[in-house]
């Protein structure tokens, strides 16, 4: 991350600051003080809580300067009237200034993944930088962008919302100069409508791009492939005949994921460490990134065949005797059905520990029960948590669960104690939730010692 001065970030953010702190230079940014480091500047948000009100905690933690709506006492201090927008005219400055290339990557499931394996593939011939974990709203994005080392060549933007014009706010910051977009599915329809809505909103991604920019598209999704992009060069990824970018024969078996990828005429072998017929696609994308960027074949065969996924996105490990799938970061139905599929893939009895699908609006109960019945296909038993796992435990009675092996809790504490009771070493686990249910606490305290 380079150095900025207050005057400099004043300037992008047409803030106010005291001359005499002028020169001060900060290197990154954070809006927490339990975790801020010394040297970055303190973002005052205003939301559940006051940022303001942890301005003295953060300078006695060394932050150099404080990013605030007023400024109660003598300290370096860049004064605006809205600090989540400033926050984001800095960070769209440092992004000018690095001047880096920028691949924007967004999609209703899988864009964490998709981005991991496109900054793979691109640090294979690039000193490329991403944003860290589940960086992708208005506030983690601009910090992650204001993290990045001075000489960062290409940086992967993970782009998310989950209403009208947020995504829009998004690319205005970031400016990419490629788009990626997964898929469109019904995550956050509940703000949007539906499939179309979302894919409306996707779209917004464009706004922030040069005209010319390309984009890259899942051409085996329905919405994606009749898109239209206006002047923005678009290629297709995928296993169809449209696509350009294409995944040949693709093998899904238990640890590993291989295609053969086609494109501008030639062939060559991809496999990855990874689960799940759904990695093809991500896989796919990081392939087009990686052509479109200059990146050799041969360097795309080898990062992708030394993937690893973040912490919490399908990690399938051995423990105490039980296989764990542990798949907490969040959930939508397109995600749950994939992490099903992969459950049922592995031997031994088979329990899904399923959390409740958030932001479905209208369509909860309806999904709620459809996931339910995909589990009786996939799990020899289901355990669902929160207001809607009654419906998850109907539709899988419905689809041929045997009464007893299906069942629904409000209580985390309960459901615990019931798979403690049930599990026996030789099961399968699958763990999995929209974020708000934290079904990682569900897994921790499986393992947990009772005392």
């Amino acid at each position: 991350m380079g150095r900025i001065t207050l005057k400099q970030a004043a300037a992008w953010c047409g803030g106010t600051i005291d001359p005499k702190y002028a020169d001060v230079e900060f290197l990154g940014a954070n809006n927490d003080t339990r975790i801020i480091r010394e040297g970055q500047l303190f973002i005052a948000l205003k939301g559940a809580r006051d940022g303001h009100d942890f301005i003295p905690m953060a300078l006695e933690k060394g932050a150099a300067a404080v990013l605030c709506e007023r400024c109660d006492g003598d300290y370096p201090a860049i004064v605006v009237p809205d600090t989540r927008i400033a926050l984001g005219q800095i960070a769209n400055g440092e992004r000018r200034r690095i001047g880096m290339k920028v691949v924007g990557v967004t999609g209703s499931v899988g864009k964490s993944t998709t981005k991991e394996m496109i900054s793979t593939v691109l640090e294979s011939t690039y000193r490329t930088a991403k944003t860290p974990a589940n960086h992708n709203n208005d506030i983690g994005m601009p910090m992650g962008i204001l993290a990045m080392p001075e000489d960062t060549e290409v940086a992967v933007l993970e782009m998310g919302m989950n209403h009208f014009r947020e995504m829009a706010y998004l690319s205005g910051i970031g400016q990419p100069d490629l788009a990626v977009i997964v898929n469109i599915g019904t995550m956050h329809i509940e703000h949007l409508g539906s499939q179309e809505g979302i894919l409306q909103a996707k779209l917004e991604i464009l706004e922030g791009m040069a005209a010319d920019a390309p984009v890259l598209l899942n051409g085996d999704d329905k919405y994606l492939k009749t898109a239209s992009c206006g002047l923005h060069p678009v290629t297709y990824f995928g296993v169809g005949e449209n696509c350009a970018v294409r995944g040949l024969a693709p093998e899904i078996s238990t640890g590993f994921v291989r295609f053969r990828a086609s494109a501008r005429g030639e062939e060559f072998h991809v496999e990855l460490p990874v689960e799940g017929e759904h990695f093809v696609c991500d896989a796919l994308a990081a392939v087009a990134v990686g052509l479109q960027l200059g990146v050799a074949p041969a360097k795309i065969q080898e990062a992708l065949a030394n993937f690893r996924n973040m912490a919490g996105r399908q990690e399938i490990y051995e423990k105490n005797g039980f296989t764990v799938i542990s798949d907490c970061y969040n959930a939508g139905p397109e995600s749950m059905a994939a992490a099903l599929k992969v459950l049922g893939r592995q031997k031994g009895r088979k329990i899904a520990v399923l959390g409740d699908m958030l932001e479905l609006g209208a369509c909860t109960q309806a999904e709620h029960y459809r996931v339910g019945r995909l589990a009786a296909e996939q799990a020899d038993k289901l355990l669902a948590y929160g207001p809607n796992g009654v419906r998850m435990e109907k539709g899988a009675i419905t689809g041929g669960m045997v009464q007893g092996a299906a069942r629904s809790f409000t209580d985390r504490r309960q459901l615990v104690l019931e798979l403690k009771r049930i599990a026996r070493p030789g099961d399968v686990l699958l763990f999995k939730g929209s974020r708000g249910m934290h079904m990682e606490l569900a897994l921790e305290q499986f393992f947990a010692d009772d005392k």
